[in-house]
């Protein structure tokens, strides 16, 4: 049986952790506590692959518990009554540390099982999951628990877990083999494992495995060969080059200049790229920026249509993030919003514009009506159609206009509306 090469090159200390520089870097907050050897219950919360069961056994090791490790899709009460039993025996003298991973499996009374040693600290939880624990986790184990994002790898440290694991590879059971792995074999591996460094492992294990000895007992693994393994095919679509940027440049102009089908082959060639994440922020930018108001509901629709491609997962993602791209491709056009805030801030950035009007300011305190704040203002719902006019900008900027009305159906409705209305006040 072949051992994953994940579980083999398993970090053993926070410096050889890669990523998560947020929680483990020097003078970060989860590093002090791993460090100090007093660990809270925690609740470590992140995609798959990214050092969560890692950290969790760094802990274990630290503090000199006792450590169980539990999977809740197939663990039941009975195995955290187990555990229980173990309490105050020579075995768990200084405690018992359990790893209880994919939390949100176990429902409610499953969870309420632990609390009762979490609080008197028999047990110390570290409970890790992929879904969101303030959805899935119930409020009397988290206020009991301290919650650590985990952070999808980023691909320069994906690269480093891979050049760590290949010389492992190398002085083992290959050193009889000159092997070589060129960079691009590297970068395609990190680029497509989507900040999952078992994911990326798992692949350059393949790659090994597949590699044919030349007569010379040469090996070399190319780019060619780590996208043969991913089943990916080499792209010109390097995240942090300007193909990159070429192609997502082209995506929003082909749905800000209304052609779908353009638009469309960009999005298939993001996807294909395996980075949707840069497809899905693109369309929900685009749905405000590009469609604004002249389509207000765009916003929502792209929000829904992102939000069920994420909890899918690719390939069926396309799907939903086809039918928001060609939907804003379609859909009428305005950048009357993003005109009006950004010559907002670039007012409040380049001059002074102020103070709030006396008659705006907050009077809801003791005394505010001696100093003038509030009295004067003109509650709009007490007028005829709910509106009366005032002054709301500072005195400096009170004539300044920052929103023009874009010229379509839904923006023209909204002036025609509110001109009669001022009119008439």
């Amino acid at each position: 049986m072949i051992q994953p090469l994940a579980d083999r090159v398993r970090p053993e200390t926070i410096e050889e952790v890669v990523g998560q520089e947020q929680l483990l870097g020097e003078g970060k907050i989860l590093r002090k506590i791993i460090l100090q050897g007093e660990v809270p219950n925690m609740i470590f919360y992140g995609p798959s692959g990214t050092g969560k069961t890692t950290v969790a056994n760094i802990i274990a090791k630290r503090t000199g518990k006792t450590f169980y490790r539990l999977n809740a899709t197939t663990a039941s009460v009975s195995d955290i009554k187990d555990i229980v039993a173990s309490l105050d025996t020579f075995m768990t003298a200084d405690g018992v540390l359990l790893y209880l991973d994919e939390i949100q499996h176990f429902n409610k009374k499953q969870q309420q099982s632990l609390l009762e040693f979490m609080e008197n600290g028999k047990i110390t939880l570290i409970a890790s999951t992929t879904e969101n624990p303030y959805f899935y986790v119930y409020d009397a184990v988290l206020s009991r628990s301290t919650v650590f994002e985990f952070l999808p790898i980023q691909e320069q440290d994906i690269e480093k877990a891979l050049k760590r694991a290949a010389k492992l590879l190398c002085e083992s059971e290959y050193k009889a083999y000159d092997i070589t792995v060129e960079e691009g074999a590297y970068r395609h591996i990190a680029f497509t494992s989507g900040g999952d460094v078992r994911k990326a492992l798992n692949v350059l294990q393949l790659c090994f495995l597949a590699a044919v000895p030349d007569k010379k007992g040469k090996i070399t693994i190319t780019q060619e060969t780590a996208a043969e393994a991913t089943q990916k095919k080499v792209l010109r679509y390097d995240k942090d080059g300007d193909s990159h940027y070429d192609v997502l440049s082209a995506f929003q102009k082909s749905i800000r200049g209304s052609d779908p089908d353009a638009a469309i082959y960009y999005l298939a060639k993001i996807l294909s790229a395996g980075d949707m994440p840069s497809a899905c922020r693109r369309i929900m930018v685009i749905a405000s920026e590009d469609i604004g108001l002249a389509y207000p509901q765009a916003a929502a629709i792209a929000n829904a249509c992102v939000d069920t491609a994420m909890r899918l997962g690719m390939p069926e993602a396309r799907i939903p993030l086809a039918e928001a791209v060609i939907m804003l491709a379609t859909a009428p056009k305005s950048n009357s919003a993003i005109m009006a805030i950004d010559k907002a801030m670039g007012d409040i950035a380049a001059r002074d514009t102020g103070t709030v009007p006396t008659h705006l300011q907050d009077a809801h305190y003791a005394g505010a009506d001696k100093l003038g704040h509030g009295t004067e203002y003109k509650y709009p719902h007490s007028y005829p159609n709910h509106y009366i006019k005032q002054q709301y900008l500072p005195d400096k900027i009170k004539n300044v206009k920052y929103y023009e009305y874009g010229d379509n159906k839904s923006e023209k409705a909204a002036k025609e509306y509110w001109d009669r209305i001022k009119e008439n006040s």
